[in-house]
């Protein structure tokens, strides 16, 4: 026992348990941890190693003589016939069979349905209907020739594997024991991890994953690589928790039964988790509204009734690529089906965990110490979920102006909760409650930063900011894996380097960068990194025309015929070029070829025909986004282009040293800074 695990025990005596014991049972038992550890609290609770040991050999014997593998079904309903009596540990799920007028347990891996269940337990366990719940069942068996159709067998007794009763300001009060560090620890051990092993960072995304344990109607997503434990928490740590694995459902079951008048999962659970994301699946098409209106509101219409419900929903899923990678050419919300990809759904989120920074479980990840029994915990955070916390920072802090309603709603649910998580008794400083509201603010923008490149300008604005109340000073929020690599580096580049925004084949806009070279020879024009776009082909061809019968016109010292000039076009973000790019190429050859580089950071829009007229840049605003969010400082714009820059919203306009250019040859000498 180290430091922690004596605290621990002195202040939670009879409600702790070692976790190393839960591991040297989980191997051989397929049980969830709750089930395990409810068993464990009623044994186990020692600090003396001979009785936890004891304690650990009665629980399996219990598991040995109670617990019902699959394989083995067949010779408990024997041992039930046989010796008349026995008590299993079993998912128990009832329906009401309206024939009979009765409701009817089915066991999972016991294999029996049909059975026969008092309406005093479906009143008092309610989640029986709902999918089933972990048991204690007392059985007996009696078979009648008059009742041939019904099963022999009889329930005398359920108990729930859950905790009988809780009194949450035991942990209130215990709270000011501890420090921050050593209740953020202990948290973590309860749910089975060593802190010890992780950054400071990572636990917090750890404990992120309790919020929706703690806080109502609250949407998480977690999307990441394999094996870092995204979906242990929902399936294992609580009893109050569903996962719906491989994402198949009906609205029936996940929202509400038109022909039972039942309501569905949302109603039953705390937390519905779906995991593996790219499976999602409706059968019914209007499903994903359902989900977006209830995502919203906590509400949805069915029939003729607005129906309430609290139930979080989590999204945990894998990225197959590197997040760089989708940072460049798609969206971080790219696992989802393609009926999600939808802005206003995924503007429901109120926080993205970055999977990626979380490492691959290993052994040693996994605590021996002391840690709540985890139903013990599961309750608690269950009781939490009644005292709103979502006020918490208005005494230090106010959001910025960037922050819209959607955005302040997820904002203070992640708040509330993390406030329930780590100060259950409200006992927070300044410092404390800032470090809170950060994180709920990063998680948000990550979802933000995506909708943008999904909705275009609708949510260009993603500069949030927190402003102290004490002195009115505005901190912006970053999230890291947008900071730092701009595409357009500081500082001028080679001649014949220039930087454009252009349609893709995707549909989304995107950066490319020219590089084109000049060697001795004869006049030829080569061009390599060009898709087989039709209208980039053409656009490229016109580029090269207008070149060479324009050149002196720009510089007598231009030659097109005893030079050769080769140019390559890199798509900086994988959209596939499907554009009319001719202005930026004429650019680009007539820096290489004037051996001058273009200003820094720039970024150069508009086309051009044959004969040299200029063409206005479409969705100006949109391009304008995805040139600051690459890097650029400056832009040189067509001058028809002036009219539409009242689409351009003023503190986006206002992040550009803007110039303008008339023609062709004007565009050319703006851009190299030479003297007109």
């Amino acid at each position: 026992m180290d430091q922690l695990d004596k605290k621990v025990f002195e202040v939670f005596s009879g409600r702790v348990v070692p976790k190393g014991a839960t591991k040297k049972i989980k191997d051989s038992a397929n049980v969830p941890t709750y089930v395990l550890e409810y068993l464990l609290g009623n044994y186990c609770t020692s600090d003396d190693d001979k009785e936890v040991a004891e304690g650990i050999e009665q629980v399996k014997r219990i598991l040995a003589d109670n617990y019902v593998r699959p394989d083995e079904a067949e010779q408990v309903k024997a041992r039930i016939k046989e010796e008349g009596n026995h008590t299993v540990i079993d998912k128990v799920s009832v329906k009401l069979n309206e024939r009979t007028d009765q409701y009817e347990a089915e066991f999972l891996f016991l294999g029996i349905r049909g059975v026969y269940v008092k309406s005093k337990y479906v009143r008092s366990y309610e989640k029986l209907l709902a999918g089933g719940i972990w048991c204690i069942v007392d059985l007996s068996y009696f078979y009648d020739e008059d009742e041939k159709f019904n099963s022999p067998f009889v329930i005398n007794e359920i108990t729930p594997i859950q905790m009988p009763n809780l009194d949450k300001n035991e942990i209130i009060d215990a709270r000011e024991s501890f420090t921050k560090e050593e209740w953020i620890d202990f948290l973590l051990r309860s749910c089975g991890m060593e802190p010890s092993q992780f950054d400071y960072r990572v636990k917090w995304h750890l404990l992120t994953r309790l919020v929706p344990l703690v806080e109502n109607n609250v949407n998480i997503c977690e999307l990441g690589p394999r094996g870092t434990g995204k979906s242990h928490i929902y399936k294992e740590l609580s009893p109050n928790s569903i996962l719906i694995s491989g994402g198949q459902t009906t609205v029936a079951n996940l929202f509400y039964n038109m022909g039972r008048h039942q309501v569905g999962l949302v109603g039953i659970w705390d937390c519905v988790a779906f995991d593996e994301v790219a499976g999602i699946n409706f059968k019914d098409k209007d499903g994903v509204q359902i989900m977006k209106d209830y995502m919203a509101s906590g509400s949805f219409a069915r029939g003729k009734d607005a129906i309430q419900a609290n139930a979080s929903m989590v999204f945990v899923g894998n990225v197959n690529q590197s997040v760089d990678y989708l940072l460049k050419t798609s969206h971080l919300f790219e696992p989802f089906p393609d009926a999600m990809i939808d802005s206003a759904f995924f503007d429901r989120m109120h926080c993205y965990i970055p999977g990626w920074e979380i490492p691959k479980m290993r052994p040693e990840f996994f605590t021996d110490n002391y840690g709540f029994i985890s139903d013990y915990l599961a309750e608690f955070m269950r009781e939490m979920r009644k005292v709103p916390q979502t006020d918490a920072y208005d005494k230090y802090f106010k959001l910025g102006r960037c922050l819209n309603q959607r955005d302040t709603i997820a904002v203070r649910k992640m708040v509330s909760g993390f406030t329930k998580l780590l100060y259950p008794n409200g006992k927070y400083t300044e410092d404390e409650m800032e470090e809170i509201l950060k994180y709920a603010i990063e998680g948000r923008r990550r979802v933000k930063e995506q909708l943008k490149k999904i909705g275009g300008m609708e949510f260009y604005d993603v500069q949030f900011t927190y402003i102290r109340n004490s002195d009115m000073e505005e901190v912006s929020v970053p999230v890291l894996e947008q900071g730092g690599g701009k595409l357009i580096p500081e500082g001028v580049g080679k001649p014949g380097h220039v930087y454009t925004v252009a349609d893709g084949l995707n549909g989304m806009m995107g950066l490319f960068k020219f590089e084109s070279t000049m060697t001795n020879g004869s006049g030829k024009f080569d061009v390599t990194g060009m898709q087989n776009a039709k209208e980039t082909k053409e656009s490229v061809k016109t580029a090269q025309n207008y070149f060479k019968s324009n050149a002196k016109h720009i510089s007598a010292s231009i030659s097109t015929t005893s030079k050769d000039y080769l140019m390559h076009i890199q798509d900086c973000q994988g959209v596939g070029l499907n554009s009319n790019i001719s202005l930026p190429a004429l650019v680009s050859y007539c820096s290489v070829a004037l051996d001058k580089s273009v200003s820094s950071q720039l970024c150069v829009l508009g086309s051009i025909s044959i004969g040299g007229t200029v063409n206005k840049v479409d969705e100006l605003a949109s391009a304008l986004q995805v040139a600051f969010d690459a890097g650029a400082k400056r832009v040189l714009l067509p001058m028809s282009s002036a009219a539409d820059i009242p689409t351009v919203p003023s503190e986006l306009f206002a992040k550009f040293q803007i110039s303008f250019y008339s023609s062709p040859e004007d565009a050319v000498v703006k851009a190299l800074g030479m003297e007109v």
